[in-house]
């Protein structure tokens, strides 16, 4: 089963704009839906993305955990339930390194159990934390953090979580830029959504080795 493979289109080690907590988020490759003014379209193709094995994203969610503290996972996309099979493979090995697991689905639960589908049955049945619909860019949502549209539901399928004060903060967005370019995770402001899209350094950010102390004056005694 480690040497699974899955198509994911981004990972972010440790954020916390995506759920309760310090989180590892895993995005999929590849979403059947196609709802206007998705945040991530880039990531809906089914072609493209990195091929990864269940063992390697599982090391590094292990690291993350220990030297991060994360504490729990978020699969979102893409759509986590069009690579069941993965999903519930990294949410069994979640759970088994006694992390939480939150998945973020363009399809309502009864739809999704209505499929009568065992992996996604037991992928809903691994998962604390569930939301659920597509989005609906007319129906931004204010008053709910980590959510897009007032349509989506959240349903706290453990009593792992619960909706408390944390869940009526504002959205967050993170923005990391690195030598190859610029990367955002989070809900943006619907002003903002796309400015950093394909956005890539055309030249690599100069390294400069740190000056001695006594080059900086500074008094190491």
């Amino acid at each position: 089963m480690q040497d699974l493979t899955m198509q994911i289109a981004q990972i972010v080690p440790c954020t916390e704009a995506e759920g309760p907590g310090k989180r590892f988020a895993v995005w999929f490759q590849g979403c059947p839906l196609r709802c206007p003014g998705c945040c991530n379209p880039e990531f809906l193709p089914f072609k493209g993305g990195h091929t990864r094995t269940l063992a390697s994203v599982t090391e590094e969610l292990r690291r993350a955990r220990d030297e991060s503290g994360v504490e729990g996972i978020t699969l979102m996309g893409g759509e986590p339930t069009a690579h069941a099979v993965a999903a519930l493979a990294l949410a069994r090995a979640s759970r088994e390194l006694g992390l939480s697991v939150m998945v973020f689905s363009g399809y309502t639960i009864e739809e999704l159990r209505a499929r009568d589908d065992a992996t996604i049955t037991e992928l809903i049945a691994t998962t604390d934390i569930l939301v659920d619909g597509p989005y609906v860019r007319e129906q931004p949502d204010t008053e709910r953090r980590w959510i897009g549209s007032r349509n989506q539901r959240i349903h706290f399928l453990t009593p792992r979580y619960s909706y408390d004060a944390q869940w009526r903060q504002k959205n967050t967005l993170e923005i990391r830029v690195d030598k190859d370019g610029v990367s955002v995770n989070g809900f943006p402001a619907a002003d903002a959504v796309g400015l950093w899209k394909g956005w890539k350094r055309k030249k690599p950010l100069p390294t400069v080795a740190p000056r001695r102390a006594e080059q900086q004056g500074t008094d190491t005694t």
